[in-house]
C-alpha cells in the first residue's frame, strides 16, 4: 500500500443516497443461492436483463458472497461485479467488501482490502466508521502497522478516529502490531465506560505474553462495575493459562455458570484449554465432557491437553472419536497427536499420523517438524532426526535443531552433538541454553577443551544462561522462586524447609543425582549442594509447609526439570502422600505414590 493514497485528504462527500428505484424482479431469488454456480447464473440472468448494477440487487449479491464462513471463491467473484461497476459510488458497497477482507485476514486479503480503501479515495467516496473498523481489522491480521498508522491519520482527517466503534479497533490494531504505547494512548481517550475498549486491551495483553497486565485490566473492570462479555473472559482465561493460576481461573468458571455463559462452545474450550495448562486435567476432561456441543477447536484443546500431561493413549482414542462423529481435524489437532506420540514414545504411529496429514489437506508447519524431530530423537533414533531435519522442505528454525542438541545430550552423543551445536549458532548464536548443553555433553564425555572452548565463547559473545524460575499458587497469591537466591520474602524459610525434606528422603534412599552437574573443579558434595536449592524444591518445599496435608501442589516452571529434581518429586510424593503437579517447559509432570505419569520418558 503506497503512502500517497492513504494519507491523501478524501473528498468530504457523504455516502451517495440511492434514487429509488422499482424492486428487483430476481431479489428474491438470491437467498436461496446454495452454491456460487447458482449466484453466477443468477447473475447473468440480472445482467441479460440490464438489472446487473440494480443497487439493491448488487448490495444483496455482495453481501451473500461476503459473509461469514463463504469460501474464498465467493469473496473473489464479488470483486469481479465490484470491478465491473463503472464508478462505484455507494459507500455500503465498499464496506460489504471491506469486511469481507478483514474476515479472510492473510497478505493476499489485505492487499486487497487496501486496493479497494484507495479505490475508494479516488473516486470522491467518504468513508465511515463502518469502513474504518474493517480496514484496521485487516491491517491488525498481518501486523500492517505503517498502513494501520496511514488509516488512522485518515479517520482523523475524516473525523472517525474517535468513534465508539473505531477507538477500540485502533487499540487492537497498535496492540496487535506491537505499539503498546500507542495502544495504551488510545485506550486514554475512550470517553466513559467502554467494555469493547477494555476487551481490546486484555486481548492485546494477553496475546503479547503480559498475562499479568491483563488480569489487572479486568480487575479494573469490575471495580467499575463493568460487564464482562464473553470475549473478556476468553481472554481472561487465557492470561489464567499462561501463569498458571488455577484458583483464579476457578473462581472465573464460577462466574460463567452464574451469568449464563457455560453454554458457549468458545467458552468452554477456553476453560478447557485454562484447565489443561493449570494442571488440572480432571477439571478438563469435566467441562469437556459437559458440553452439549463441540467444535474442531474443543475437541483439538482437549487432545493437546492429553498430550501435554502425558496421557498419549487417551489423546489418540480422542482423535478417533473426533474422525468417527465426522468432525475433521486441522493443524492443531495434529499437533496435539504428534505431541501425544513424541510424549508417550509412540515411534511409528507418530510417524504414520504425520504421513497422513496432507490426507486431510494439511501441509505440515514448523511445529509439526518440530514434533517429528523430538518424536525421532526421544527414542534414540539420533541420525534419523538429523537426516529428518536436513531434508525437510523448508529452512530448519533454531528450535529444530535445539530439540535435536538436547537429545544429544541425554543420549551422549558428543559427535553429532556438536555438528548440531554448529548449526544453531549459524542461525542464532545468543541462547544461553545451547551452550550449557553442549559444553556439559563434552564434560560428560570427557572433552575437556572442548567444554572450555565452548564456555570461552559463551563469555565473549556475553550469552547468559536463563535462572530456572519455578513459582506456585497458594490461597490465590503466585509465589515465586529462582534458584539458589533469596529474592521471595519466605525464600530463608523454604531453603530450611528443603534441608529438613532432603534429611527425610535420605531415610528411604534419595541420593542427589550429580549426573548433570560438570565442574572439574567440583567434588561429589559440592555437586550435591549446588542442586539442592533448584527453585522446583524451593516451590514444593513452600508448598510442604504452608498448605494442609493432603493438599496438591502444582508447581510450575519456566525451563525443563532436571533429572534430580525429578527423582526428588516421586520421592516426596510417596513420602508426604501428596500428590505433586509440575509444568515445566515441555509437559506436566503428575508425581503420586513415588510414580512419575510420563514414566521417566521426558
Amino acid at each position: 500500500m503506497s503512502s500517497s493514497p492513504l494519507t491523501a485528504t478524501p473528498t468530504p462527500l457523504l455516502p451517495a443516497k440511492s434514487k429509488s428505484s422499482p424492486p428487483h424482479p430476481l431479489l428474491p431469488y438470491l437467498p436461496q443461492c446454495t452454491s456460487l454456480r447458482a449466484l453466477v447464473q443468477l447473475h447473468a440472468a440480472a445482467v441479460k436483463s440490464g438489472l446487473g448494477a440494480h443497487p439493491a440487487f448488487v448490495t444483496r449479491l455482495l453481501t451473500l458472497c461476503t459473509d461469514q464462513g463463504a469460501p474464498p471463491a465467493h469473496l473473489a467473484y464479488a470483486r469481479q461485479v465490484f470491478d465491473r461497476i463503472p464508478s462505484p459510488g455507494d459507500v455500503v458497497w465498499y464496506n460489504t467488501l471491506l469486511r469481507g477482507y478483514a474476515r479472510s485476514a492473510g497478505a493476499a486479503a489485505f492487499a486487497d482490502a487496501a486496493r479497494v480503501f484507495v479505490r475508494m479515495l479516488e473516486e470522491g467516496v467518504a468513508p465511515d466508521t463502518y469502513t474504518f473498523v474493517s480496514l484496521l481489522k485487516a491491517c491488525a491480521a498481518v501486523r500492517a502497522g505503517e498502513e494501520g498508522r496511514q488509516a488512522h491519520g485518515v479517520a482523523v482527517k475524516t473525523g472517525a478516529a474517535e468513534h465508539e466503534y473505531v477507538l477500540p479497533t485502533l487499540i487492537n490494531m497498535y496492540a496487535e502490531c506491537g505499539d503498546a504505547g500507542a495502544a495504551r494512548a488510545m485506550f486514554g481517550r475512550v470517553d466513559g465506560e467502554c467494555v469493547v475498549s477494555y476487551n481490546a486491551m486484555i486481548t492485546a495483553a494477553v496475546r503479547s505474553s503480559r498475562p499479568g497486565e491483563a488480569l489487572v485490566l479486568f480487575r479494573e473492570m469490575q471495580a467499575k462495575g463493568l460487564k464482562p462479555t464473553s470475549v473478556t473472559l476468553i481472554s481472561v482465561l487465557s492470561a489464567c493459562a499462561l501463569l498458571g493460576a488455577l484458583e483464579l481461573g476457578r473462581w472465573i468458571h464460577e462466574y460463567v455458570r452464574k451469568v449464563g455463559l457455560d453454554s458457549l462452545v468458545k467458552v468452554n474450550t477456553a476453560l478447557i484449554d485454562m484447565y489443561g495448562k493449570c494442571g488440572s486435567l480432571e477439571d478438563a476432561i469435566c467441562v469437556f465432557q459437559g458440553m452439549e456441543s463441540r467444535d474442531r477447536q474443543a475437541w483439538s484443546v482437549m487432545i493437546v491437553a492429553y498430550a501435554n500431561h502425558s496421557y498419549g493413549r487417551e489423546a489418540i482414542s480422542l482423535f478417533e472419536e473426533m474422525k468417527m462423529q465426522g468432525i475433521k481435524p486441522d493443524d492443531v489437532t495434529f499437533l496435539g497427536v504428534l505431541y501425544a506420540c513424541s510424549h508417550s514414545g509412540m515411534v511409528s504411529e507418530g510417524l504414520q499420523y504425520f504421513d497422513s496429514m496432507r490426507e486431510y489437506g494439511i501441509v505440515p508447519g514448523i511445529k509439526h517438524y518440530g514434533c517429528v524431530t523430538d518424536l525421532l530423537a526421544r527414542s534414540g533414533q539420533l541420525e534419523k532426526a538429523y537426516k529428518f531435519i536436513y531434508e525437510l522442505p523448508i529452512k530448519p528454525t533454531a528450535i529444530l535443531w535445539r530439540t535435536l542438541l538436547s537429545a544429544c545430550g541425554s543420549r551422549g552423543d558428543v559427535d553429532l552433538g556438536k555438528r548440531v551445536f554448529e548449526k544453531i549458532l549459524e542461525l542464532d548464536d545468543s541462547h544461553g541454553g545451547d551452550y550449557v548443553i553442549f559444553s556439559n555433553l563434552c564434560a560428560n564425555t570427557g572433552k575437556w577443551e572442548e567444554m572450555n572452548r565452548v564456555r570461552k565463547l559463551m563469555n565473549e559473545k556475553g550469552v547468559v544462561k536463563v535462572p530456572g524460575c519455578s513459582s506456585i499458587e497458594i490461597d490465590n497469591r503466585v509465589h515465586e522462586f529462582f534458584a539458589g537466591d533469596g529474592r521471595h520474602p519466605q525464600s530463608q524459610d523454604a531453603r530450611r524447609m528443603v534441608d529438613q525434606v532432603i534429611e527425610q528422603l535420605k531415610l528411604v534412599g534419595y541420593v542427589p543425582n550429580t549426573s548433570h552437574v560438570f565442574h572439574v573443579e567440583m567434588g561429589e558434595e559440592e555437586k550435591a549442594t549446588s542442586l539442592r536449592y533448584h527453585s522446583e524444591k524451593l516451590a514444593i518445599s513452600f508448598g510442604l509447609l504452608n498448605t494442609s496435608p493432603g493438599t496438591t501442589l502444582r508447581v510450575v516452571k519456566n525451563l525443563r526439570v532436571c533429572p534430580d529434581c525429578h527423582s526428588m518429586a516421586k520421592l516426596v510424593s510417596m513420602l508426604f502422600n501428596r500428590r505433586i503437579i509440575l509444568r515445566d517447559l515441555n509437559r506436566f509432570h503428575h508425581f503420586e505414590d513415588g510414580v512419575c505419569s510420563c514414566g521417566d520418558y521426558w
